[in-house]
């Protein structure tokens, strides 16, 4: 699921465009800030979707391009949870670094520390969308991931 990332070449502290709604314009400057966990969105073999809003989770983009991204699944799954290429036990958790590529509105992360060792030194590419509400859908964009995180925030 996670890792969602974003980026290095942040401006520090500079004035920013905004856009209508008052968020910052540019990708590079929207993310900031710390992020709560709204859904998780991930399709079923059928082709029908399951839409999880049990999840807790927080993801943070420092001005500095640093980030980190933690989920916590229910505990009812917790203790059944088969591990997955990005959690644990019903836990999930990276931290690094990242940047965004402003032309295909991608977040990369270089995660420097996850739970799931396997994940420390790859770069995890993301799909950045945000709502009309200032919302943040992120998807991977790997074609054997289709998985979409909402975010709102905080």
């Amino acid at each position: 699921m996670a890792a969602i990332l974003a980026a290095a070449g942040l401006s520090s502290g500079a004035a920013t465009a905004q856009s209508a709604a008052g968020h910052p314009s540019s990708i590079k400057e929207r993310p900031i800030g710390a992020w709560h966990m709204v859904s998780i969105h991930e399709p079923e073999p059928d082709g029908n979707g399951v839409h999880h809003t049990d999840r807790q989770g927080m993801l943070v983009f420092a001005s500095d391009g640093h980030t980190s991204v933690q989920v916590m699944y229910p505990a009812s799954e917790a203790a059944s949870f088969v591990s997955t290429a990005y959690a644990e036990r019903g836990y999930e958790a990276t931290y690094g670094t990242y940047v965004v590529d402003e032309q295909t509105h991608t977040v990369t992360s270089h995660v420097q520390g996850a739970l799931v060792r396997t994940l420390i030194g790859k770069d995890l590419p993301r799909l950045v969308l945000f709502s009309a509400d200032g919302r943040l859908a992120v998807r991977s964009v790997h074609q054997d991931e289709h998985w979409t995180v909402t975010w709102e925030h905080d």
